[in-house]
């Protein structure tokens, strides 16, 4: 038992150590998260275009999942905008060189639209959740003018919920001799009750709306007698991956927030916290923006429909005749075959 005991404090030990060295490497080596960042917008920044356009089809055709799709692909492009201005800003030595206003603009642009992304996975998923489980009863509920406003209503929200960014003290990045745009500083009130708002209801509670829709979603499949096997796996990988990658991208950056508003109570005015969550909050920030890049593989490309639509297109375009098949009339999201293949279980 000794020896055991022994053994495992050594382990901890060593792994800690070892922690230590890779949060270092990172801090002094800015390489990894400008490779990061550049990375995802070059890999978001097509996807979203691509996801823009083929949406703006299906919102054009009345389509209901295809206004939060394309809200979402047109948020997570704003988003993809402001990843230039970090990769420099951390390639600087994290010395933000463009005057706070631009820190502060850059900040609320970037915050605003992680967030508005977040609630429109939320609407995404229960959209196909009430489709899918409630296929009969949700033929009069899903409007366009009911996702129109739910969208404009999320936009607006999130915006004015952000707005006390522009009077933190960690966007001004002319008064500090560093030059920070937006990390972990003096702890103050306003910070702290926004890092409570921003864990609980643009993380927490969304999270609990993705795993329940989607979990029911998977059993209704499951339960279908309407749809193959492989269908039904290729739909559960999907569902429980969104689940996944939400945790992934989303995790870290939160529970540091959560942590840095409950040390704000037991600090004392000391900022010895805020130093030591530094490193980890840049590097869980920079998770934070994977998921733009994801977003329209798990929502739209992934789909079978887009997938002939896109190969049609380009078929269309070798032949040089004019192609119509990102007219066709197929939905982007296979989730609407499954509503009507489960429908008969209502």
């Amino acid at each position: 038992m000794w020896v055991c005991s022994a053994a495992c404090t050594i382990l901890h030990k060593y792994a800690s150590i070892a922690a230590i060295h890779i949060l270092l490497m990172i801090e002094e080596n800015p390489l990894p998260l400008v490779v990061l960042y550049s990375t995802v917008l070059t890999l978001g920044l097509p996807a979203n275009v691509i996801t823009v356009f083929l949406t703006f089809l299906e919102v054009c055709r009345k389509n209901v999942l295809g206004v939060y799709l394309f809200c979402l692909s047109v948020c997570d492009l704003m988003y993809l905008g402001t990843l230039p201005l970090w990769a420099i800003y951390i390639n600087r030595g994290h010395h933000w060189e463009w005057g706070s206003l631009a820190c502060k603009i850059t900040g609320y642009v970037f915050f605003n639209n992680m967030y508005i992304s977040i609630f429109l996975m939320c609407c995404v998923s229960v959209d196909r959740f009430v489709a899918v489980v409630y296929a009969m009863e949700s033929r009069g509920l899903r409007k366009m003018r009911h996702a129109v406003i739910i969208s404009v209503v999320i936009v607006v929200v999130v915006a004015v919920g952000h707005v006390p960014v522009f009077t933190m003290t960690e966007g001004d990045s002319e008064k500090t001799k560093e030059k920070r745009c937006f990390e972990p500083s003096d702890p103050s009130v306003i910070v702290t009750g926004l890092n409570y708002a921003r864990f609980f209801i643009g993380f927490f509670i969304p999270l609990c709306i993705l795993i329940v829709t989607n979990l029911a979603i998977i059993a209704k499949v499951q339960a279908s007698t309407g749809l193959k096997p492989r269908a039904k796996v290729r739909i559960r990988n999907l569902a429980l991956a969104v689940i996944l990658f939400f945790l992934v991208c989303f995790t870290p950056y939160h529970v540091i927030l959560l942590l840095r508003a409950i040390n704000f109570h037991f600090s004392n005015g000391t900022c010895d916290f805020e130093r030591s969550v530094y490193t980890p909050y840049t590097i869980s920030l920079g998770l934070s923006t994977i998921n733009s890049a994801i977003n329209p593989v798990f929502y739209v490309l992934s789909s079978n429909s887009v997938h002939k639509k896109i190969h049609k297109g380009l078929l269309g375009l070798r032949s040089s005749s004019r192609s119509s098949s990102f007219m066709a009339a197929s939905r982007l999201d296979f989730y609407t075959e499954i509503s009507r293949s489960v429908s008969n279980l209502c």
